[in-house]
């Protein structure tokens, strides 16, 4: 059985993974951006959106890792959209486009039932609204043994961290203060809960962070 992870997920140094006022001009919040900045600059990142060139230094290199040997994701329902309370439709498939870069099944958790997405690439949107272990159990069954990752927003990988079931966590601390926002680590004891660091790797625009539970 492969592990549950976050990875390369991006958060400012006094623990915000999201600016105020989320919407879909401002995926991040309003000032947000300045949070995945590291990731954006790499040639992974550049590959993936269709774009040329990009950094190609050890930011790529983690980039690529965070990628790697996965079989399914999880994600909360505000990083698959904007779109709040009950679906007033089916026109909004995500951010990605036709072709999102999951190309693995992605299982949404929500409070409003909502039929399968299938896209191009592999990618399938399961919408899930019976809770996280459920996500969880129907995300084991098709990954196998490779890894499922926990893609945000911040409630949804509190929640999996709070429930001890994130096996590994990575985080990108941009150097950056938000002040106010979603904050990632507030009231969460990480040592209490089984978490330490196991590795620390600094960049000049992230420093990468990885925990791991006990």
């Amino acid at each position: 059985m492969g592990k549950l992870k976050a990875a390369a997920f991006s958060i400012s140094l006094d623990g915000y993974g999201a600016a105020l006022n989320q919407s879909i001009d401002n995926p991040f919040g309003v000032g947000g951006m300045v949070l995945p900045a590291w990731m954006l600059k790499t040639r992974y990142f550049h590959k993936m959106v269709g774009q040329e060139g990009g950094d190609t230094g050890i930011s790529d290199q983690i980039a690529h890792r965070s990628m790697e040997n996965l079989g399914a994701w999880i994600m909360g329902r505000n990083m698959f959209g904007p779109v709040r309370g009950p679906w007033p439709d089916d026109s909004w498939k995500g951010w990605w486009g036709d072709n999102p870069p999951y190309h693995t099944p992605v299982f949404v958790l929500t409070h409003h039932a909502r039929a399968p997405i299938e896209m191009e690439g592999g990618t399938t949107f399961h919408f899930v609204s019976d809770g996280i272990e459920s996500a969880l159990a129907k995300a084991r069954a098709v990954a196998g043994d490779k890894d499922i990752r926990v893609g945000g927003g911040v409630a949804t990988v509190r929640q999996y961290l709070a429930a001890r079931l994130l096996d590994e966590l990575h985080l990108a601390f941009s150097p950056v203060f938000l002040g106010a926002g979603e904050n990632l680590l507030a009231g969460l004891d990480l040592p209490k809960l089984g978490y330490s660091v196991v590795e620390s790797v600094p960049t000049p625009d992230a420093t990468h962070v990885k925990l791991q539970r006990s």
